[in-house]
């Protein structure tokens, strides 16, 4: 049965996959909801956007994502608390970020009106597909790409915006050893590394996958002129805790701009520790693994919220850092967390409740 909702046109599935789905074991961008977004890009303007059942995608082949990889995407994710209520966390940041990337790949950018509409829209058709136990989610993923066809060399006439969701369980990696990359860089200065763009991932898979090889499960990227400074850890923002201080590298045309790093910035600001913002050095990050005073290294995105590093490898040494009690990836995430699935205040103005 079609429906109008937020002005977005709703075409419901015929049936449902819901009782198909073991929510007790889901494997992370697995099993995907009933429905999707979809808004396209045509006759230059964007089309107003629709919820559709979750279905395949029909492409010609000379369409330009597969020749030129203009493509990028965000992610998301949404709660449900004990009443059922179901939360976004900083949404609008991600349509920001969206049309940033957006404009570095020549994509047009998208009307915030329609990214916020077409997923509070997208949500409410699909809520019985957020998971409530503890660490669970319904991880979401928008994305754009050029969908107009031609093998010549320039930005596409078409594109497609598309919303899928995925219901997440508890995303927990481990602690994971790292790789301190030497030789191949995630991105340069002047580059799209600031974008999530499609091709930035790709171009990480062969190199994590040499240290995968050597015993590691993730790469520590460096700066692609001197391999000097730690940047990013693996899809990640990188932080290091040295003594009781936590540093974070600046953004920059190589680094993300993430939204779980500006979080954990603010968190640690407001709870009284010692935050630098600045560029970090492999020799500072050695020295101080050798110093015992390296006291904890971590990773921060959307999917892990923020995962701990246990050790590091550079220049065919090891180096593992200490197992404490009361760490500060495990108290931000906490803080974090609490806030998104609304079991704490929110004096940041962070959580919006889908309406």
């Amino acid at each position: 049965m079609n429906a109008i909702i937020n002005d977005i046109e709703v075409i419901k599935a015929k049936t449902t996959k819901i009782n198909e789905v073991d929510f007790d074991n889901l494997k992370f961008g697995h099993v995907f909801s009933d429905h999707m977004l979809e808004c396209n890009f045509k006759n230059g303007k964007w089309e107003i956007p629709k919820v559709v059942p979750y279905q395949s995608i029909s492409l010609d082949p000379s369409s330009k994502i597969f020749h030129y990889g203009q493509s990028v995407f965000e992610g998301m994710k949404a709660y449900k608390d004990a009443n059922d209520d179901v939360y976004l966390f900083r949404p609008l940041d991600n349509c920001k970020r969206l049309n940033i990337s957006s404009k570095r790949m020549a994509i047009p950018e998208l009307p915030e009106n329609y990214f916020m509409n077409g997923l509070t829209t997208l949500l409410k058709v699909d809520s019985d597909w957020i998971p409530k136990s503890e660490g669970s989610s319904l991880y979401i993923r928008p994305f754009v790409f050029a969908s107009g066809n031609g093998f010549h060399a320039s930005p596409a006439d078409e594109y497609k915006f598309i919303i899928a969701c995925a219901p997440s369980g508890s995303y927990f990696s481990g602690k994971v050893k790292v790789l301190i990359e030497e030789k191949y860089s995630r991105s340069a200065n002047g580059g799209v590394g600031f974008a999530k763009a499609g091709g930035n991932y790709a171009g990480q898979f062969y190199p994590t996958q040499l240290a995968i090889d050597k015993g590691y499960q993730q790469v520590i990227w460096t700066d692609d002129n001197t391999h000097e400074y730690i940047e990013e850890a693996g899809a990640m923002n990188i932080f290091v805790r040295i003594n009781d201080t936590l540093i974070t590298g600046p953004t920059s045309d190589r680094i993300l701009d993430g939204i779980t790093r500006k979080s954990i910035i603010e968190i640690a600001k407001a709870e009284g520790i010692p935050v630098e913002v600045r560029k970090i050095t492999v020799t500072e990050v050695v020295a101080a693994a050798k110093e015992g005073t390296l006291k904890e290294m971590f990773g921060a995105g959307t999917a892990a919220v923020i995962s701990p590093i246990a050790g590091f490898g550079y220049k065919d040494a090891d180096y593992d850092l200490p197992e404490l009690e009361n760490t500060y990836a495990s108290s931000l995430k906490k803080r974090i967390t609490d806030i998104q699935t609304n079991k704490a205040e929110d004096p940041f103005g962070w959580r919006v409740k889908v309406e």
